[in-house]
């Protein structure tokens, strides 16, 4: 019996023009931790965390891999290799939907890498997963998310409430149909 390896999570594999978008793998963790120690990176994902928590978090995504098949894909950059984000869909119990989320390192933004990602992601969740919806739950303040989820052709769907322990975040259910992105797509 052959194992799998155990630096990286179980899944698919997505390339984009620029983007590997693949399961999370322990190589992973300097830059996520990078991205989580950073104020601004992480003001709409929960707030700057410590190596510890940031750990935490690799491994909540890891784990959804192998123990559901959905979660979000490590962003790698084709050019240098890096880890510069992670995106996709992620289903916690309790979510108001099924998302499909972004976040990016500091020194990814600002290059289209969100969009890139985001789209090949939606195509995944609509084609291959079979979701009939598709959101993005938004802090009402976070503009270049908004920005981003209209780009993709969601539309604000108002104020939603997140599981505990995030009940007290506002965060507003940008979203759009798989037929509504069929659409666009064309």
């Amino acid at each position: 019996m052959t194992l799998p390896p155990r630096d990286i999570a179980p899944g698919p594999v997505l390339e984009t023009e620029r983007l590997i978008l693949r399961p999370t793998a322990m190589e992973d963790f300097p830059r996520w931790a990078e991205f989580m120690a950073d104020a601004e990176a992480a003001r709409f994902i929960g707030g700057v965390q410590a190596p510890p928590a940031a750990w935490r978090g690799l491994m909540t995504m890891a784990g959804a891999w192998a123990l559901t098949g959905v979660s979000m894909f490590s962003v790698i950059e084709k050019a240098s290799g890096l880890w510069v984000g992670r995106l996709g869909p992620w289903t916690p119990d309790g979510w108001p939907g099924t998302e499909v989320g972004w976040g990016l390192h500091p020194d990814a933004q600002g290059k289209g890498y969100a969009a890139e990602g985001a789209t090949a992601a939606l195509d995944y969740a609509f084609d291959v997963l079979g979701w009939t919806e598709v959101i993005h739950c938004i802090d009402p303040d976070n503009t270049p998310s908004q920005r981003l989820a209209e780009r993709l052709g969601s539309t604000n769907l108002g104020p939603t409430r997140l599981p505990p322990p995030f009940e007290t975040i506002a965060v507003d259910r940008w979203g759009q149909t798989r037929e509504e992105w069929r659409a666009r797509r064309r």
